[in-house]
């Protein structure tokens, strides 16, 4: 369930640790919460910096100088913080929500996927 109330998980689990982490830094570190709005803005701002690395490491960009020195997994763990910073204020348990989602992944794709046959390593 859903809601505005600014607070990790109280469950178990490595997904609820990260959030209770998040939550307690934003507290003592980060003073409060930026607004949603805010954060979804920082979090395609992340996301972006992301696309850069991919895009110019390994994609057909060519990478720059000044860019080199990026560290992809920085950069990715920026999108994990405002991501879970987003579950924190919404009231959302993103373990929860990531176990049900993989149970309906499962189900969908369950022959799906192996009857690609762009997908196989023949």
């Amino acid at each position: 369930m859903e809601q505005n109330s600014e607070s990790a998980p109280t469950g178990q689990g490595p997904i609820a640790g990260l959030q209770r982490k998040v939550d307690e830094w934003v507290r003592t570190v980060g003073v409060r919460y930026f607004d949603p709005l805010t954060n979804m803005a920082l979090l395609t701002e992340e996301v972006g910096e992301v696309a850069r690395i991919m895009a110019r490491r390994y994609g057909q960009q060519s990478e720059k100088m000044d860019d080199r020195d990026r560290d992809l997994g920085e950069e990715l763990s920026d999108v994990l913080f405002v991501v879970l910073c987003l579950a924190n204020q919404t009231g959302t348990d993103l373990g929860k929500a990531f176990d049900r989602k993989m149970v309906g992944r499962t189900v969908r794709d369950r022959e799906r996927h192996a009857r690609n046959p762009r997908l196989r390593r023949d």
